[in-house]
């Protein structure tokens, strides 16, 4: 069982050299850089992973472009934002010394993130199951623009992993808003119109408190604290926006269509 460890990048100075030091069990390093402007594909490039660059097409489209440039079948996709536990690397390391015909096709992952000084418990932040370790031929990327998530063919056998995936998030609620303004409520709102879903006044006036109650109280947010609070009010801001969004993308196409 050869592993090659794909991680896509853009700007990511500051991060790349913790997240290929945490995948040097694997075969081999991939990096699909789309064009940073900072130190990131050198300092990669000094850690031993073979950097690529690849003008930016989205989330899954960058992804399945660094899963097929890999040497190896088997594919561990990694964020630059993140880590590899030691507990889930002497996981992967016992099932590289397996027989192949005993592995399952893919296996997911618990994501554990860091949030205000905090491994976050509740708020539906954990257990973030993620598949990451698969067989490339067993599935794709997709097209969603975003929460991509490598898709396994039907009748694919999946297992899970002992052994955290470590996610060092946002930086601070300043850095957090600004996500949710940039990238996550407006490609979420689109990916919702990409899916033939629709929103209302009345819809958009709940999503916000709907959110929070769902996160602080229903998903356990209260058990992390001012980190949970702060995480009910965000994902409340964004459900507001995402509808915001997709109120406006709907009343643009029935002008579009007048």
């Amino acid at each position: 069982m050869k592993i090659s460890a794909v991680i896509i990048t853009f700007n990511e100075a500051e991060n790349i050299r913790a997240a290929c030091e945490s995948v040097t069990w694997a075969d081999e390093i991939v990096v699909v850089d789309s064009e940073s402007t900072d130190a990131t594909r050198e300092i990669a490039a000094e850690c031993g992973a073979r950097v690529i660059g690849n003008q930016w097409p989205g989330f899954a489209a960058q992804k399945q472009f660094a899963t097929d440039a890999a040497s190896n079948d088997w594919i561990f996709s990694l964020d630059a934002d993140e880590r590899v536990s030691p507990e889930l690397r002497r996981t992967i390391e016992r099932l590289k010394s397996k027989d192949e015909s005993s592995l399952a096709d893919g296996y997911r992952i618990a994501r554990r993130t860091f949030y205000m000084n905090r491994w976050i418990r509740g708020g539906g932040w954990y257990p973030d199951h993620q598949l990451r370790l698969f067989k490339r031929h067993q599935g794709s990327w997709g097209n969603r623009l975003i929460h991509e998530s490598f898709q396994m063919r039907r009748g694919a056998r999946v297992e899970t992993l002992t052994g955290d995936l470590l996610h060092y998030t946002v930086r601070d609620a300043a850095h957090h808003e600004d996500m949710i303004k940039r990238r996550y409520a407006p490609l979420g709102a689109r990916q919702m119109y990409r899916d033939g879903k629709r929103t209302s006044g009345i819809s958009t006036a709940v999503a916000g408190p709907s959110a929070f109650v769902r996160s602080y109280i229903l998903k356990g947010g209260f058990r992390d604290g001012a980190a949970g609070l702060a995480i009910a009010k965000f994902a409340a801001q964004h459900a507001k926006l995402k509808h915001k969004l997709l109120r406006e993308l709907q009343e643009q196409n029935q002008i579009n269509n007048q």
